[in-house]
């Protein structure tokens, strides 16, 4: 096989995906067991996505049979979704399920709060509460959230009022059709293993760069364009590493944060400017290397956001925030293998790479960058 189709082939892989990718992200669910013998669940998801069936099946929303269905949703104030909300209570009651020591408790829902349509690009986070009465002397909780709902992470939260005590279980996140394993009752803690953890948000930061984050996937592909050498695109890509590392800590620990509409522009933006730089300039400059820091810290910030929507272990939050970590690296490790052995590898002349990949891959990552940059700005209506 020549080199062009080697070009084609990683240009086909790239831009196949979704232009501008709208994802549905995880439910969080929280399951209070009260000693008064009461079970609270409060569910937190896109009551848009649940109404119309769309889960993470969709890596772009807009890629559903009834996308416009939900994105007429998606604008409704609160008191009108929720009346379109009304006739779905049922399937949603009817669909879960909370066992206690393989007993089904009857639930019903006792509020509903949805937040105002704000910033429409990213999906209304709503709250539905569940409750329902236990017997407190059961010693095991499962719980199912049907698949057709959607991947959900979840945590269970034993409650002793009078006494003013409580303690979290660590989080199980779910993506196929079962029930969670069994959350002990008659314990002060249960801790999931140190590898459990430590896979569970591997496996959360490797997805969130392949396949779910596009705008990663191409700032990546952007820096590593320039160079077909190995030692200035690992510096490059360990600037970006330390940018982004300390940024999502310091939005994690509630340090330092920016809200989604300030950040998800500007990270298109960075797209745009790595890439417009490939075209203007031949060579790698060292300047580039605080470019790529600076436009890091504010990509650790969209990590930031997508990580504290799928939720962190209170006891395990160090390991859960360096394993997440672990797997962007993983993710970015992946995309710049892909480019090496897929395209620079093939070009021994560099002005043939130039004109072949670097300069022609950069248009359409500029474009991309820019054309995300309005659209996140909410100028187009």
């Amino acid at each position: 096989m020549n080199c062009k189709s080697f070009c084609i082939g990683f240009l086909v892989l790239i831009f196949s995906l979704p232009v501008a990718a709208d994802v549905v992200r995880p439910a969080l669910i929280e399951i209070s067991v009260f000693t008064s013998g009461e079970v609270r669940i409060e569910l937190r998801a896109s009551i848009e996505a649940l109404m119309t069936g769309i889960n993470g099946r969709y890596k772009n929303t807009k890629q559903a049979p009834n996308a416009d269905e939900y994105d007429r949703y998606r604008v409704m104030q609160p008191e009108d979704l929720l009346k379109a909300f009304g006739p779905f209570k049922k399937t949603l009651v009817d669909g879960v399920d909370i066992k206690l020591d393989s007993e089904s408790v009857p639930l019903i829902i006792e509020s509903v709060k949805i937040p105002e349509p704000g910033y429409t690009k990213v999906p209304r986070i709503s709250t539905v509460t569940l409750t329902g009465q236990v017997d407190r002397y059961r010693k095991q909780l499962t719980w199912y959230y049907p698949q057709r709902f959607g991947d959900h992470a979840t945590r269970v939260r034993q409650v002793d009022e009078a006494n003013e005590k409580w303690h979290w279980s660590s989080h199980q996140w779910l993506k196929d059709d079962v029930y969670t394993q069994p959350y002990s009752l008659d314990e002060i803690f249960t801790r999931q293993p140190f590898f459990s953890v430590l896979k569970t948000y591997v496996v959360a930061g490797f997805q969130h760069i392949l396949p779910l984050g596009l705008d990663h996937i191409l700032f990546v592909v952007g820096i590593f364009l320039l160079s077909t050498s190995m030692k200035p695109l690992l510096w490059q890509v360990t600037m970006f590493t330390l940018a982004h590392s300390i940024t999502l800590s310091l939005s994690m620990l509630e340090i330092f944060s920016l809200p989604s509409r300030v950040v998800e522009p500007l990270i298109a933006l960075s797209i745009a400017y790595v890439a417009i730089e490939n075209i203007f300039s031949p060579k790698l400059h060292r300047s580039r290397l605080w470019i790529v820091f600076g436009f890091g810290l504010l990509h650790g910030l969209g990590f930031a956001s997508i990580l504290s929507e799928f939720g962190m272990p209170v006891d395990d939050f160090a390991l859960a925030l360096i394993s997440f970590n672990i797997g962007i690296e993983f993710g970015q490790l992946a995309i710049i293998c892909l480019g090496f052995f897929g395209l620079s590898i093939w070009f021994k002349n560099q002005q043939t790479y130039r004109h072949v990949v670097v300069i022609p891959l950069s248009v359409v990552i500029s474009l991309t960058g820019l054309y995300w940059f309005w659209e996140r700005l909410e100028i187009i209506s």
